[in-house]
C-alpha cells in the first residue's frame, strides 16, 4: 500500500525586486516596482500558509548586481521574517546579481542557504533524506563548463531519496515567445542534462515552461521553469505568471516521484501596446488624441506607445514624459516603444542617452 506521506516543494524565480522602485521619486506617478514586491510577499505568504516543506528560488531575486542598500534592507527583512517560519528556503543567484548577493551575511540562518558556489545540501525533511544541488549562474560558457560544475556539486557522493538540481541558465528546448534556445555558449545542451535528478528547478527564462529529458529510470527528469513572478517586458505581455507547487509522495517500493505538479496562477495588471499613427497628428491634436486613447483602457493598464515613424519636428517636443503623466490616469503605467527613438544621441557630460527633442529613454 502507497503511503500518504508527501514532502511539498514550492519553486519560483526571477523575482527582480527593486525594479522601478525608486527611494525618493522625482516626479508623482505610479511606479510598477510595488507590483513586483507585492507577488514575491504573496508567494512567501503562501509557503507559509499552506506549509510547504522547502521553498527554492530560482534565481535573479534582484533586478541588478549594483542594488540601492534600501532595496536590499526590504528584501532581507522579507527573508528573514520568513525564516521565522521555520520552512527551509534555497537561493540561486542569478546574472542580475552576478553570481552573488550584497551582504550575503545578513541571511546567516539555519534555514536559509544560498549556491555560492557548486554544492550540495543534504537535509533531511520529514525523515526523507532530500538533496539539493546547483550552482550560482555560469558567467563563462556554461555549454562547455556545465559537466564541471556539476562534478563540483558531487551530487553523486549524496544518497537521497529525492535529488533536485537548481540552476539559472537557458536549457537547450526553452522558448521565449518564437525564439527556441539552441545553441550558443549560454545554452547547456539536452545531452548533458543528467538523469539522477528527480527534478530540474531552473530560472532566467521568464516564460514559464517545462521540458523533459531522459532519465534513469526511463520516467524522464521534467525541467521546470517556473518564469517570473511579473511581466518585465513587453514580449512577456500576454504570458501568465506564478509559482510552482511539487507534490512528492513514495510509491509500494519507497521509490520517491512526483505525485502532483500544480501552476498557482499570481495575479497581474494587464499589458497593452497602443499604435500611434504619428503623422496623422499634429502639436495641437497629440493631448486630445492621448488622453481619449489611454481613457479608454483599463486604467490600471501598463501600456507601451508604439508607431510606425518617430515624431519629427515640433511633435517631436511636444512628446514629453510630462505630457504622459498629465494625460493617463494615474493608476496607469505608460511607457515609449524603441520605435519611438530612431535618431537617438549620446550626451558624454550626463552618460545618458538622449533624443532629440525632451524625451529621454527612460520608463514612464
Amino acid at each position: 500500500m502507497t503511503s500518504t506521506k508527501h514532502i511539498r516543494v514550492l519553486f519560483f524565480s526571477d523575482t527582480h525586486l527593486g525594479f522601478d522602485y525608486p527611494q525618493n521619486p522625482r516626479v508623482e506617478r505610479r511606479h510598477r516596482g510595488v507590483d513586483f514586491f507585492n507577488n514575491f510577499q504573496r508567494v512567501l505568504i503562501y509557503a507559509t500558509t499552506q506549509k510547504v516543506d522547502v521553498v527554492i528560488h530560482g534565481g535573479d531575486l534582484f533586478f541588478r548586481a549594483r542594488i540601492p542598500q534600501f532595496i536590499v534592507d526590504k528584501v532581507y527583512s522579507l527573508l528573514l521574517e520568513f525564516a521565522k517560519s521555520g520552512i527551509l528556503l534555497f537561493i540561486v543567484p542569478g546574472n542580475h546579481e552576478y553570481s552573488r548577493f550584497p551582504g550575503l551575511y545578513r541571511l546567516t540562518r539555519p534555514n536559509i542557504h544560498v549556491f555560492t558556489k557548486p554544492r550540495t545540501f543534504l537535509q533531511t525533511v520529514k525523515g526523507v533524506a532530500v538533496s539539493l544541488s546547483g550552482f550560482p549562474y555560469e558567467r563563462r560558457n556554461i555549454r562547455s563548463r556545465f559537466g564541471k560544475c556539476l562534478a563540483e556539486c558531487r551530487a553523486e557522493a549524496e544518497t537521497a531519496q529525492i535529488r533536485l538540481l537548481c540552476l539559472h541558465h537557458a536549457i537547450e528546448g526553452a522558448r521565449v515567445k518564437n525564439y527556441t534556445f539552441r545553441s550558443g555558449q549560454d545554452v547547456i545542451l539536452s545531452r548533458d542534462i543528467p538523469g539522477r535528478f528527480h527534478a530540474i528547478l531552473s530560472g532566467h527564462i521568464h516564460r514559464r515552461q517545462i521540458l523533459t529529458f531522459k532519465s534513469d529510470d526511463g520516467a524522464g527528469v521534467p525541467v521546470i521553469y517556473s518564469g517570473s513572478i511579473e511581466r518585465t517586458s513587453a514580449a512577456e505581455k500576454d504570458e501568465e505568471k506564478g509559482f510552482y507547487l511539487l507534490d512528492f509522495t513514495p510509491d509500494s517500493n519507497n521509490y520517491w516521484k512526483i505525485a502532483n505538479l500544480a501552476f498557482n496562477k499570481l495575479p497581474v495588471r494587464p499589458m497593452l501596446d497602443l499604435m500611434i499613427d504619428m503623422s496623422a497628428l499634429t502639436p495641437n491634436t497629440l493631448r486630445p488624441f492621448l488622453r481619449q486613447k489611454l481613457l479608454s483602457l483599463d486604467s490600471n493598464a501598463i501600456v507601451r506607445l508604439t508607431c510606425t515613424t518617430p515624431p519629427v519636428g515640433e511633435l517631436a517636443g511636444v512628446l514629453t514624459a510630462r505630457l504622459l503623466r498629465e494625460v493617463a490616469p494615474k493608476t496607469m503605467n505608460v511607457s515609449l516603444s524603441a520605435k519611438f527613438f530612431k535618431h537617438v544621441q549620446y550626451d558624454k557630460s550626463s552618460r545618458k542617452h538622449t533624443r532629440r527633442g525632451q524625451i529621454r529613454l527612460e520608463l514612464f
